[in-house]
């Protein structure tokens, strides 16, 4: 079991390093995806598609914007923010350990991750 889940993980440490062009050495269970790994926007969006395709894993009901920040432009946002006095809205973490129990379970949606 245990032999299993290293090349499971092994196994999504390749698919990442390969589609993110990082060193596999850079990423962990507890890895971040947007924080640590700089995925974010379109990216982590096409990585997800890309990851439910290649370890057949529902994504469907994935909320990526939950998760990433968009690409674009960050400058009228923050002008925004700094005239209303709203505070920038957190972004919920998704690690490589959260796809690696999306794999497990055949599918990544909050009830899997909050398991």
């Amino acid at each position: 079991m245990k032999e299993e889940k290293e090349e499971l993980h092994q196994k999504l440490k390749i698919f990442i390093s390969r589609y993110a062009g990082i060193s596999e050495n850079e990423i962990s269970e507890s890895s971040i995806l947007e924080k640590d790994l700089g995925i974010y926007g379109d990216d982590a969006v096409e990585l997800l598609v890309s990851y439910g395709k290649e370890f057949n894993v529902d994504v469907s009901n994935f909320m990526a914007a939950d998760y990433f920040n968009g690409e674009g432009d960050v400058i009228v946002p923050t002008l925004i923010r700094l005239f209303t006095g709203k505070a920038k809205a957190q972004k919920k973490n998704l690690t490589v350990g959260h796809l690696e129990k999306g794999i497990t379970f055949g599918r990544l949606d909050e009830d899997v991750i909050n398991k």
